[in-house]
């Protein structure tokens, strides 16, 4: 399995930790081998709202060899659904098995087109701008619908990272990462 993390300016770097952290442990404690990934960006360097930045491993690079894209959330969101060249990079991920987002990294995946006909989830605070992409905006925690997994507002970036280990790899594998991490949520 390969999965494409995804950044960008402006990101929240929680909802992309929050997930980041149960999903590699799957690689690194031996619970699904042959997972890889990639933190991928449509620019050459990334920073928060607030200036801490991450250099991205694969830039402008097509997204349609990763079976999974993850799109964590922040301000960043707000001005990229507007960004043609960033929407169309994201739809090089149209074939891949899962489109996942967390807090209003919904709204990107919903400007790619990738929640049309679905329910979703994003922020709290955004649901009204969700509604244009989606059949339903649902208030639920964690929302999957076909191929789509989109997860509420930053912190449940580690619940769906734990809902993640539990699909991909088995309730004992998701027990054991969470028993790992101490996560009592």
């Amino acid at each position: 399995m390969k999965i494409a993390f995804i950044i960008f300016n402006d990101i929240t770097w929680l909802d992309l930790v929050g997930i980041y952290d149960p999903i590699t442990r799957l690689k690194h404690m031996g619970f699904i081998n042959d997972l890889e990934w990639d933190i991928c960006s449509y620019t050459n360097s990334v920073a928060d709202h607030y200036g801490l930045s991450v250099n991205p491993t694969k830039i402008k690079t097509s997204l349609e060899a990763y079976d999974v894209i993850i799109v964590p959330g922040g301000y960043g969101t707000r001005t990229l659904v507007h960004d043609e060249g960033f929407i169309n990079w994201l739809r090089t991920a149209e074939k891949s098995s899962y489109r996942i987002s967390i807090c209003t990294g919904s709204l990107l995946l919903g400007a790619a087109g990738f929640l049309q006909g679905k329910k979703a989830t994003t922020h709290f605070s955004e649901y009204e701008n969700l509604k244009p992409y989606c059949a339903q905006v649902s208030k639920e925690r964690i929302v999957e619908d076909g191929n789509a997994i989109t997860a509420g507002a930053v912190t449940s970036s580690i619940d769906l990272g734990l809902y993640l280990c539990n699909k991909w790899a088995g309730a004992e594998a998701a027990a054991t990462i969470r028993a790992r991490m101490d996560y009592k949520g």
